[in-house]
């Protein structure tokens, strides 16, 4: 999961890259709002609305404008209601008031992350390589042969599948899933397992030391 940090106090940065770092997410930081709309790509942006070069609220609407489905969460000293009120309404999924908790936020970005997967339009059928996923019906084959899966198999089996050949995080599985990145990550390696098992060929998933699972496309 690839996080933008926009921030101008390095201080606060800092301390916010570090500690979302030690939970997984790929984190790169942004000190100003030239720089944070010609950042790369990413899953989910933490935006502070005071910034030296511009107002994050102008940054806010034009990352939505660019993205409908970008989590974005304004992270600010700004605490009157009205503040709130027209954060949301500019494009902001959720809004922190600074100070805050690590917990909490890490909460937040879980809850956004979880509304943005779920408004995302869903492929009907999945194709990739040998195996075959009707994902209406929950149903998968390879080879053409049906294959019996339990829930978090699929949820598994689909979170590679919609970006076959691509590596998946650990986190982005949990996220999907589970909904949450709160799991103990040897439990996708068990699920990952048996998944291999079922569907006949342990070489249709392959390991990423370190990172996560790659589906193979081919």
């Amino acid at each position: 999961m690839r996080i933008l940090l926009v921030e101008d106090d390095l201080r606060v940065a800092t301390a916010m890259s570090a500690a979302l770092t030690r939970r997984g997410y790929d984190v790169e930081h942004a000190a100003t709002a030239a720089a944070a709309l010609s950042a790369a790509p990413c899953d989910l942006v933490l935006l502070d609305l005071s910034l030296p070069d511009g107002d994050g609220l102008d940054v806010c609407r034009t990352l939505r404008a660019r993205s409908p489905q970008l989590g974005i969460i304004a992270v600010t000293a700004r605490g009157e209601e009205r503040d709130r009120v027209v954060g949301l309404r500019v494009g902001a999924d959720d809004y922190v008031v600074k100070p805050f908790s690590m917990v909490e936020l890490q909460a937040r970005i879980e809850a956004v992350l979880r509304r943005a997967a779920y408004a995302s339009p869903e492929l009907m059928v999945i194709v990739a390589g040998r195996i075959r996923i009707d994902v209406p019906a929950r149903a998968v084959t390879v080879d053409g042969n049906d294959v019996a899966l339990t829930r978090k198999e699929f949820d598994i089996l689909l979170s590679l599948a919609r970006h076959p050949g691509l590596v998946i995080t650990r986190d982005r599985i949990l996220l999907d899933a589970w909904q949450t990145t709160w799991v103990a990550r040897h439990t996708v390696e068990v699920h990952v397992g048996s998944l291999r098992g079922k569907l006949g060929d342990p070489r249709l998933i392959e390991s990423v030391r370190g990172v996560g699972y790659r589906l193979r496309g081919e």
